[in-house]
């Protein structure tokens, strides 16, 4: 399609609407969930009820070929709040799991299933990081063995951190079906709901999206039916052949679905930087000093002023690598963490300037600005943290194994 930065008609639409849900519905629900550190099921029953939960607008936001309506809908709504955004978006995770490898079939099967229904909404969880494979999806112990009598796949091992785990109705886990081949022999499988074997731990307590679920999900000899390996066995043993000899394996589960999703990621952090940006500046004209607005004061406007020109630079790398997912071009120089990299950083950033803008208010909980910073960080740190986007494009950039 031809290049273009007007949105039309129908992305404007969706703007002003997602926005008035953040507004009107997460924004004022924002503390009271943040506190009580649950799931916030009525709000997501209230989008499920609209039609913004569910796998039917998250089709149609897939389906926008600039590939940036998902990044339009995902910046409003943690400009409302992140918790509660998270607690909304978590689940497309595993949806991008079950789109990056799954067969036509496999998503017309277990996407709505990810969803349930506005009367009894659900939600899903993709499962790849373990207490001893982060950044290192290589190291992962997480395994999965072939019974060939029973056409099923044996699953065991532990999963950390992950959204929506074990309060998920339907779980994406990645497991190393060869581990001689490093995470060229790991491989994804849909775990339906109500399997054996599969227990969630209790929710971690964490510094900021409170309001999204997180926990450790343990696997006990997890029996799936052999259909639930995303792609197919004849798939999987063609690109487990390629790798053993020497080729380019094609896929990688757990790297595939980062490499979907981390513009989606740089939008949601995006909205917090927005959202700090907005509040910090609607307080500097409003606080008074010495006997005028603080925000007459070069050292505050300029501030602003820098993180306005921040917020739009982002937006416009977070579109550019949307726009080349969508349209099958190659991220030559790795703009997908370049956007991830870029916005996290300044989610961070803009957030602890709002705090400072704000002073000893912006420290208080009086102010959602603290809760923005709290909610911040952890875009520094999952999907990859920092230092792991910076070897990617690095790698990307150079055309060498940089360590």
């Amino acid at each position: 399609m031809a290049f273009s930065l007007e949105l039309d008609e129908e992305q404007r639409d969706l703007r002003d609407w997602v926005h008035g849900f953040a507004a009107d519905v997460v924004r004022p629900a924002a503390a009271e969930w943040d506190e009580r550190e649950e799931t916030p099921w009525p709000v997501i029953q209230e989008a499920a009820k609209i039609g913004l939960y569910g796998f039917e607008s998250l089709a149609e936001l897939f389906g926008d070929p600039s590939g940036i309506s998902l990044q339009i809908a995902n910046e409003e709504l943690f400009w409302g709040d992140a918790g509660i955004g998270m607690a909304l978006f978590g689940t497309s995770l595993a949806v991008a799991g079950i789109f990056s490898s799954g067969t036509p079939d496999q998503l017309a099967e277990w996407v709505p299933q990810c969803f349930g229904d506005e009367d009894d909404p659900k939600v899903a969880a993709f499962c790849v990081s373990e207490p001893q494979a982060g950044s290192d999806v290589a190291a992962m112990r997480t395994r999965a063995r072939y019974d060939e009598a029973r056409d099923e796949w044996v699953l065991s091992g532990q999963k950390a951190w992950i959204t929506n785990g074990g309060i998920a109705n339907v779980h994406v886990v990645v497991a190393s079906v060869d581990p001689e081949l490093g995470s060229r022999g790991q491989a994804a499988f849909i775990v339906p709901p109500g399997t054996r074997g599969l227990e969630g731990a209790k929710k971690i307590r964490k510094l900021g999206l409170r309001a999204s679920h997180t926990a450790d999900v343990f696997l006990d000899d997890v029996r799936v039916p052999g259909h639930c390996l995303l792609g197919g066995k004849e798939k999987l043993d063609a690109r487990l052949a390629r790798a053993r000899e020497g080729g380019r394996a094609k896929g990688q589960a757990a790297m595939s679905t980062f490499e979907v999703s981390r513009p989606t990621v740089g939008a949601q952090a995006l909205g917090i930087a927005r959202a700090a940006y907005e509040y910090a500046l609607e307080y500097a004209g409003d606080r008074e000093a010495f006997g005028r607005p603080i925000i007459e004061n070069q050292a505050i406007a300029f501030a602003l002023a820098d993180l306005r020109t921040e917020i739009e630079a982002c937006r416009l790398l977070i579109w550019q690598a949307s726009w080349m997912a969508r349209n099958d071009k190659v991220f030559d120089a790795g703009q997908g963490s370049m956007s991830k990299l870029r916005a996290g950083e300044l989610a961070v950033a803009a957030s602890e300037k709002a705090i400072q803008v704000l002073g000893g208010a912006g420290y208080s909980r009086e102010h959602p600005v603290e809760r923005m910073y709290r909610d911040a960080k952890i875009y520094t740190i999952f999907e990859g943290t920092s230092e792991i986007q910076r070897l990617v494009i690095a790698r990307a950039i150079s055309g060498r194994q940089i360590r």
